[in-house]
């Protein structure tokens, strides 16, 4: 292990930011990139007159629709850092999106909706960070807003969660009497002035609590209910236990309002401050230490057409171990071919500049190496193969045709670029010589996005025409043969997915516990019983 290693790894922080649909995820983003140094105007989600768009979410969809359908990565310098943040998608079915993207990551931002707590999507996001074991920081958002009271919220989270809190700091008022925030650690009272349509850095004045300027500008009740509540906190004896975070065990709990710029530079520094390093990683059972030598990395995301002048694909590394430069021959693990990457690209959104070298806890986009799928394993040492992603089960199935026979050629080829991204799945009919392209997804949206991505990007029109099924379950290899499998099957179908995996299609839950009840000598599975793309 080199110095140079050793120390760009402890300056690296990759991150994510996950939070159920509305809580304030991509306007939390744009506010860190602002007080990151990374942009000097904020965008907005909302389209508004004379407004930025927002860095992370760059498809036209997601401009139009207010919401994000895909995963963004931005990297950016501050105070000595190198922080790779990636914004993800809030809405359930891109899930599976938001699941690659928290196996890339070191550390997870939780946003909150402070009149709301936490919410279906944040419990599910949660419990695969639990999973891995990633540091959670929590930012409890719109408290410009009536909202919970911060002692239920935190509450909240210890009981629904079962993870330990700890408030850093603490909202001075709420709703229109939001003013500012506590900051516990130094005592001090962070008092906020509106910045206009929230684009540039909230105008701050810092003062304790018994400043006169305080007393004059906060109201007697909110500052007493403000100590109260701070004196209650003190008392329950929670302290910041660094292992306890790192272990996932505790969170660091901010408040403030992103739109407002409140709380957000208090969240920045804390979150440089809690977040982890590059940590290792898993191959095959043993974990590959970040200051390895040899350097490695895995694909985690793809993503074509983010440059409408090329038209290209971007696939996304995780640098995972030793260092990277431009030109480096690598082993594509899979194949065992070795491949050279020259196309590398540093990536903030839809931005990218030539990518000369990285470290491990970096994002790299590759171009022009059309072999690449999500969870490959590129490496300079044959030894190293890093564990498979796993596929979400799709819920939602559909026959998509192509609208236009003169387009058939675009559709085809837009189809299987979407199809490389992993947005959706494709199923093959057994005994059948269906031509129709059978999609399945976790959820409808991502059909919309399908049909808009072929259309923009492509030039494809398509119609949809709904399938029955709502379950999938894939069949044991030792079952495959089995005589049943062969015949009639009631409320079910038989395919096989794009790696020729033999699965059955059910129609309803009463299906496949019937089938289960039945048939209990065939093994069904949630999840593809092989790896498939390490």
């Amino acid at each position: 292990m080199t110095k140079q290693l050793q120390q760009e790894c402890a300056r690296r922080r990759t991150l994510a930011i996950i939070s159920h649909p509305d809580a304030g995820k991509t306007t939390l983003t744009e506010k860190l990139l602002l007080y990151g140094g990374a942009k000097e105007q904020a965008g907005g989600v909302r389209a508004r007159k004379n407004a930025q768009d927002t860095s992370s979410d760059w498809l036209e969809l997601e401009k139009q629709r207010g919401i994000s359908v895909s995963s963004s990565v931005m990297r950016f310098e501050y105070e000595g850092y190198s922080i790779n943040l990636l914004d993800t998608p809030g809405h359930r079915d891109f899930s599976e999106d938001t699941y690659r993207v928290l196996m890339a990551v070191d550390s997870a931002i939780m946003v909150l909706d402070a009149a709301k707590g936490i919410e279906d999507q944040t419990l599910k996001l949660f419990e695969v960070c639990r999973s891995r074991g990633i540091p959670i920081i929590t930012f409890i958002n719109k408290c410009d807003r009536p909202g919970k009271d911060p002692l239920e919220l935190l509450d909240e989270i210890e009981t629904r969660l079962g993870l330990k809190t700890f408030a850093a700091n603490l909202p001075i008022g709420d709703g229109a009497e939001f003013v500012g925030i506590l900051d516990r650690a130094g005592a001090a009272l962070h008092r906020f002035e509106r910045a206009s349509g929230g684009r540039y850095r909230a105008p701050v004045s810092i003062g304790g609590l018994d400043d006169p300027a305080v007393r004059e500008a906060v109201p007697e009740g909110i500052l007493a209910q403000l100590s109260e509540t701070d004196e209650l906190l003190e008392a329950a004896g929670s302290t910041l236990d660094a292992e306890a975070i790192a272990q996932g065990k505790l969170t660091p709990v901010f408040f403030g309002s992103a739109i407002n710029n409140f709380g957000v530079q208090l969240l920045l520094d804390g979150m440089l401050h809690h977040s982890a390093p590059p940590q290792p990683r898993r191959a095959g059972g043993t974990p590959v230490e970040p200051e390895r030598d040899t350097f490695s990395a895995f694909v985690f995301k793809i993503q074509a057409n983010m440059d409408p002048n090329h038209r290209d694909r971007l696939a996304f590394l995780r640098i995972c171990s030793g260092c990277f430069h431009r030109d480096l021959r690598v082993r594509l693990a899979r194949t065992g071919k070795t491949i050279r990457l020259s196309h590398t690209h540093q990536v903030f959104g839809r931005e990218r500049e030539t990518g000369e070298e990285a470290w491990p806890g970096d994002i790299l986009g590759v171009t022009g190496q059309a072999d690449l799928e999500i969870g490959d394993t590129l490496t300079e040492h044959a030894d190293i193969r890093y564990d498979a992603i796993p596929r979400f089960a799709p819920e939602c199935f559909v026959y998509l045709h192509n609208a236009d026979t003169r387009t058939s050629k675009r559709f085809h080829k837009g189809l299987h670029q979407l199809l490389q991204e992993k947005v959706i799945q494709r199923f093959y009919p057994m005994h059948s010589d269906q031509r129709i392209p059978l999609i399945g997804a976790i959820g409808q949206l991502q059909f919309d996005v399908v049909r808009y991505r072929l259309e923009s990007e492509y030039g494809a029109e398509s119609r949809m025409e709904t399938a029955p099924w709502t379950i999938t379950r894939w069949i044991d290899p030792a079952a495959v043969d089995h005589p049943v499998l062969s015949g009639y099957l009631s409320g079910a179908t038989r395919v096989k997915d794009d790696a020729d995996r033999p699965c059955l299609l059910f129609e309803t839950q009463w299906n496949l516990d019937y089938f289960n009840r039945e048939h209990a000598d065939i093994p069904l599975h949630r999840t593809p019983p092989e790896a498939d793309n390490t």
